[in-house]
């Protein structure tokens, strides 16, 4: 499995993340407008299983836990 990572090497952030970044993570690919609308109504994440409430994407984001974080 390829990991996506940041220009810096870092895991990509749900929280500061573009729409373009997310679709790049192969779970989360064509949500990325979703999840940033999610994250811009409700003033971020908290956890990664925030990713459930996000339109479309309920139990299809599992393995992506390894390329995005919420620091």
């Amino acid at each position: 499995m390829a990991c996506n990572f940041d220009s810096d090497g870092l895991m990509i952030n749900l929280n500061t993340a573009t729409a373009e970044q997310l679709d790049a993570v192969p779970e989360l690919k064509g949500h990325g407008f979703e999840i940033v609308r999610y994250r811009d109504e409700r003033g971020g994440f908290q956890t990664l299983r925030q990713l459930d409430e996000v339109p479309g994407l309920t139990g299809k984001w599992d393995g992506a836990e390894t390329q995005v974080s919420v620091s």
